[in-house]
């Protein structure tokens, strides 16, 4: 709870008159300046799936930090394809398409809510804070990413709070749900050869 209350701040602002379900979606200025310009938030997404997928290949399943990469692996895919039918079975208009909060369900062109890129950073930090936080309480420090990805959308006009609020919740619910699998579902698709850990060669 105390993480959704930090987003929630972050994100609505302060005592700004709003819409869309929450009450607090307002378009944000136009700002891709500086550490807010675009490609940073792709150069951070690409850069997760490689950190995530190169960890996952290089310390292997039976590693402990290996098994958290590959946890976080099926957590990406997850999220990635859950976010696609959320996206298309919402289809919500974006800022830039009307600066409207309430247009839903308006076709396949509309696709703001959820936040794809804070889904898929919630869903590669999760598993790591589930498994480490407890005796590694600096592991939270991981929750900066999907926040400045989410301001990162919000300043490029491209996503309402709600749709940041609503990414974070279903990558950390999906980053969660993988933590409960006792072998992750990439490890038991995936030949035995690239699950084992490429650093057990050397």
């Amino acid at each position: 709870m105390k993480r959704l209350a930090m987003l929630w701040m972050v994100m609505s602002g302060t005592a700004f008159a709003g819409g869309g379900p929450l009450g607090i979606d307002h378009e944000w200025s136009l700002d891709q300046s500086g550490i807010w310009a675009p490609g940073y938030q792709s150069a951070l997404e690409y850069g997760g799936a490689l950190v995530v997928a190169g960890g996952a290949l290089w310390l292997g399943n039976d590693n402990p930090l290996g098994h958290t990469f590959w946890q976080a692996a099926d957590s990406a895919v997850i999220a990635t394809a859950s976010t696609e039918l959320l996206k298309f079975s919402f289809s919500r208009a974006r800022p830039d398409q009307g600066d409207n909060p309430n247009l839903w369900f308006q076709g396949g062109s509309y696709q703001s809510f959820p936040s794809e890129e804070v889904t898929l950073q919630a869903s590669f930090v999760t598993p790591f804070i589930v498994n480490y936080a407890k005796d590694h309480p600096w592991v939270w420090a991981l929750e900066l990413l999907p926040i400045y990805d989410g301001i990162g959308r919000l300043k490029s006009q491209q996503h309402w709070q709600t749709d940041v609020i609503g990414g974070w919740l279903v990558g950390t619910g999906i980053g969660y749900l993988t933590t409960t699998f006792k072998t992750p579902l990439s490890v038991q698709i995936l030949p035995h050869g690239l699950t084992v850990g490429f650093s057990k060669r050397f």
